[in-house]
């Protein structure tokens, strides 16, 4: 084992890589304001943003599903990674090198599998793209430049070559000290008879990368006729490559898709290239599968699903993609974006579009033209005769079963009266009528199964149909009823906790005074508590960082700290945030305490009666007169009282 890592090492990792920089290499984010950012959660399907990031403090925090902490969590949680393949893994990034605690430095057949399989696949490009130099590839020199690539858009896209032998690319990785059971997991190579041997051999390769930037994978095409395989054969699914988890040029286009709120989507590597060789820099591809439901949120999360977000399929004119553009269509739905479909008149994709009639044609086709929903009806009252009756019934009745799969009642009934426009049925309502009436079916037998909708901070239950724990969960470091935002007391709390968190020179040292008994809401005292085993909040005002850090390391469990997160990344209610406005909460929260105090002695007087010595009878009504006294300050001078 390499030790753990040192504590100065991990806390320099948390500070030289920016969260909002690392969380925008997976979605796009906007101002929330307040310093804040905010984009679609990458944890949980929602279709307004409650995903939120604070540059300055290191944190996120989702208030739809409850996700938070740091960059490392954030890291860990997406990428599922173990806490030391984290640090290792944005230490690289920044160029920091690790101790470990139990001697010297990382070596590299101690660090942790995915990091491993993603170096190994790095080397394994750098070994392809210098292949497609040596004399054998000549022939993937030629495919390339038949198709109008030349070097350097080959090595824009790092496309390379993989030699026809049994094992150049295994000996080569096993020379960087690479082991055969991480060359097999890793899917570069395969079992032979007497060995691992390369599982991609005479083949033009184009390496595919995660939205991260990393190379999980590789997709290769088959370039002579003596090979017996698939035209294009994939990566298989490994630890870090889940096809239906990429999108073949998404590093490329990521930022170009957040920019310009626009997607489009082609069917292969090739058209890939020629669309971003053309200035169409949003596009991307699946590897070896239907467009699904993880390419959805993966695009969602860039484009933000604003109004103004266009999503572009291109397919082939054939059947099969006409096939893929009504399986397209059945996900359409799960996009707030608008869906467009660009077909070529003569059905040629991209690539052969770029060569024939050049870059204007390309960037010609993927412009918005036909609705993915008007093709996708097209297509299936086509199969009909529509000059009768039966015909039309029939064409009716399958295209009015798609347009009931519509969640938005309003987009539904605009799509209906399209359909008996198409269809060739003069009373609309009839068609809007039967339409309501198959989604009201389908809702009944529970085929409703749509979500996506964001839940709200108070939206902490399980969602139904979620599957339930096995084992009971650990109980929370809190009891007590739960948080109730509508109450003034709550709200107030909630507020001075934020202050706390987020601007501890507001509030302190008065803040630091106040006992955990002050909080009337549990969950609320418990934070109050861990910022009281960090050493208060004084201590923010020298190191704001290592200051949250110290308190989400006093939560007593993932439940407290989780709330720490929320806090520290909420949105303040008020405009101006100064003294003034911290003042106000400070007063607040101590008047209550205060006013709880007076009734709870003069509540204790009451039941007692004429049971009560006469000293404590004293002790306890010069208790109430001093309080009303410190609360009658508190209403006339508020924070200047404290």
């Amino acid at each position: 084992m390499a030790g753990r890592i040192n504590d100065d090492d991990v806390k320099a990792v948390r500070d030289a890589v920016p969260i909002d920089a690392v969380v925008s290499e997976y979605l796009q984010l906007r101002n929330a304001g307040g310093g804040n950012l905010k984009g679609l959660c990458p944890f949980h399907d929602e279709k307004s943003p409650s995903f939120q990031v604070s540059p300055s403090k290191g944190l996120f925090h989702c208030f739809g599903c409850q996700e938070g902490g740091d960059t490392i969590a954030f890291v860990m949680k997406i990428d599922h990674l173990s806490f030391s393949e984290t640090v290792e893994r944005l230490a690289a990034k920044a160029g920091i090198t690790l101790r470990y605690e139990e001697g010297g430095y990382n070596p590299s057949h101690q660090r942790g599998e995915r990091i491993r399989l993603i170096e190994a696949h790095q080397a394994a490009a750098e070994f392809y793209v210098r292949a497609l130099e040596s004399p054998e590839a000549e022939i993937g020199r030629k495919f390339l430049a038949e198709r109008g690539f030349d070097q350097e858009a080959a090595t824009h896209f790092r496309v390379g070559y993989s030699p026809a032998g049994w094992d150049h690319l295994t000996r080569y990785l096993r020379g960087k000290g690479f082991s055969d059971k991480e060359l097999i997991t890793s899917g570069l190579s395969q079992d032979g008879r007497r060995g691992p041997i390369d599982r991609f051999r005479g083949r033009l390769m184009w390496p595919i990368s995660d939205t991260a930037g990393d190379i999980v994978g590789f997709g290769a095409r088959k370039l002579r006729d003596d090979d017996n395989g698939p035209k294009y054969l994939n990566t298989p699914e490994t630890p870090i490559y889940k096809k239906s988890q990429v999108l073949y040029g998404i590093d490329l286009a990521k930022k170009d898709i957040a920019k310009a709120s626009r997607a489009v989507v082609v069917e292969g590597y090739t058209d890939v290239m020629a669309c971003h060789l053309a200035g169409v820099t949003t596009a991307i591809a699946t590897c070896g599968t239907a467009f699904g439901n993880d390419h959805i949120k993966i695009l969602r999360r860039l484009l933000m699903d604003n109004g103004s977000a266009r999503v572009i399929f291109t397919f082939d004119g054939d059947s099969a993609g006409q096939k893929a553009a009504l399986r397209a269509f059945e996900d359409d739905q799960k996009f707030a974006a608008e869906t467009y479909i660009a077909i070529a008149p003569d059905g040629m994709d991209p690539c052969d579009l770029r060569l024939v009639k050049g870059d204007d044609a390309v960037r010609d086709l993927v412009e918005p033209r036909t609705p993915l929903f008007e093709f996708a009806l097209r297509q299936i009252v086509g199969r009909y005769d529509l000059e009768t009756p039966a015909g039309r019934a029939a064409a009716l009745d399958e295209a009015a079963a798609v347009v009931a799969k519509i969640k938005t009642s309003s987009v539904q009934r605009e799509v209906a009266v399209q359909l008996a426009g198409l269809v060739g049925i003069l009373d609309q309502e009839f068609v809007v009528h039967r339409v309501a009436q198959l989604a009201r079916w389908a809702r009944d037998k529970g085929g409703d199964q749509g979500g996506g909708g964001r839940g709200g901070p108070q939206g902490r239950g399980p969602r139904a149909g979620a599957p339930q724990q096995t084992a009971p969960a650990p109980a929370p470091a809190f009891s007590g009823p739960a948080l109730n935002l509508r109450s003034p007391a709550h709200r107030t709390e909630r507020e001075l906790l934020k202050l706390a968190l987020q601007k501890p020179a507001l509030v302190s040292p008065a803040f630091d005074a106040y006992g955990v008994d002050e909080f009337t809401a549990p969950p609320y005292a418990a934070v109050r508590r861990c910022i009281e085993d960090a050493g208060g909040a004084e201590q923010g005002i020298a190191d704001d960082r290592a200051y949250l850090g110290a308190v989400l390391d006093a939560a007593p469990d993932n439940t407290v700290r989780n709330l720490v997160t929320e806090l520290a990344v909420e949105v303040f209610h008020g405009r101006t945030i100064d003294e003034t406005y911290a003042g106000m909460h400070l007063v607040h929260v101590r008047l209550r305490a205060v006013d709880r105090r007076i009734a709870d002695v003069q509540s204790s007087l009451a039941r007692l009666g004429n049971h009560v010595a006469p000293q404590d009878l004293a002790a306890a009504q010069n208790e109430v007169w001093v309080l009303q006294q410190y609360a009658q300050t508190l209403r006339a001078h508020g924070a200047a009282a404290l």
